[in-house]
């Protein structure tokens, strides 16, 4: 038991950084690339990338003192995870924000855990048990609870922006796996500056590609996408890639709860937007969600202790 806590306490707290940054972008994207903001999506995604990618790179190198030198193997992953991660993952996310409401993005943001959990299943060849499922169907009743209001009033967004986001959300899933099963030797810092640096590429070729116009971004645009860089894409971003390297991907995912709840707190906080019985009552299924998933974790790991012990 002692060895299992000692073990998640770092990957513990950078996936707290991850709650509370992450959670807090979906309303800086939105901010960035709304009607009238003067930022197209894939523009400001890959400027966004790019940015952080060269932030990441010198820390690595002057800061830290690490190769910025790739293995072949290393380079084919990253390439792989990057493309995922921030083409497929940020850059759909992005689009999609351009017609959806930060809230309801979250909302559908927040199924990555059961793409994770299924993936996993097809890849392991094993059903998921029923306690993982029964945990993320209530963080996914906390989050209809969480957004019923909007829900009710028909206040939808259209099904194309609704495709893009689980499109997204499939392709994050995807990605992270992936990198985690090839477990590169590379740095979080060196790891993550590669795979933003390659989706940012991709991000700008599609922008070229679809004929983006050109940038005239708003100041409040700008400070959005100052925002991204330095606490969505460096520092989140970082301690996503240490918490996939200490947790099981399924504990990682459920950063994918929490973030609508700290939208909610921030549109409080920020935009004066009321909290009802709803948001408490979400708020609280989604908890007793993520709480599952972590007990769900940490009986199988006893149980493999257990049989590794006899």
């Amino acid at each position: 038991m002692s060895q299992l806590n000692k073990l998640s306490v770092s990957g513990l707290f950078h996936l707290c950084i991850v709650y509370i940054l992450w959670g807090s972008t979906y309303l800086a994207i939105r901010v960035a690339v709304q009607d009238g903001s003067g930022f197209p999506p894939m523009i400001m995604s890959a400027t966004r990338v790019f940015a952080g990618s060269l932030i990441l790179m010198a820390l690595a190198k002057f800061i830290y003192k690490q190769s910025l030198r790739l293995t072949y193997d290393e380079f084919v992953v990253l390439f792989i995870s990057g493309l995922a991660l921030w083409w497929g993952g940020n850059g759909l996310l992005a689009i999609a924000e351009t017609t959806v409401s930060s809230g309801y993005a979250a909302l559908i943001i927040s199924c990555t855990p059961i793409w994770v959990a299924l993936i996993e299943s097809i890849l392991d060849k094993k059903r998921p048990t029923f306690f993982l499922v029964g945990s993320l169907l209530v963080s996914i009743a906390g989050i209809s609870v969480l957004n019923w209001p909007a829900i009710h009033a028909g206040n939808l967004s259209d099904l194309w922006g609704a495709l893009l986001l689980i499109i997204a959300g499939l392709s994050w899933a995807a990605g992270s796996i992936y990198q985690k099963r090839k477990n590169v030797q590379s740095s979080p810092e060196v790891s993550s500056a590669f795979q933003q640096l390659f989706g940012g590429i991709a991000l700008l070729i599609t922008s070229f590609i679809i004929s983006e116009p050109a940038i005239n971004p708003i100041s409040s645009a700008w400070w959005a996408w100052g925002y991204l860089i330095v606490f969505g894409s460096v520092i989140a971003f970082t301690s996503f890639v240490k918490a996939l390297k200490l947790l099981p991907p399924n504990v990682v995912f459920t950063y994918a709860f929490i973030n609508p709840v700290v939208a909610v707190l921030l549109g409080f906080l920020i935009l004066k937007e009321p909290i009802t019985q709803w948001t408490l009552s979400g708020a609280f299924l989604v908890i007793i969600g993520v709480l599952g998933i972590f007990k769900e974790q940490k009986t199988k790991l006893n149980y493999v202790k257990e049989n590794d012990i006899d």
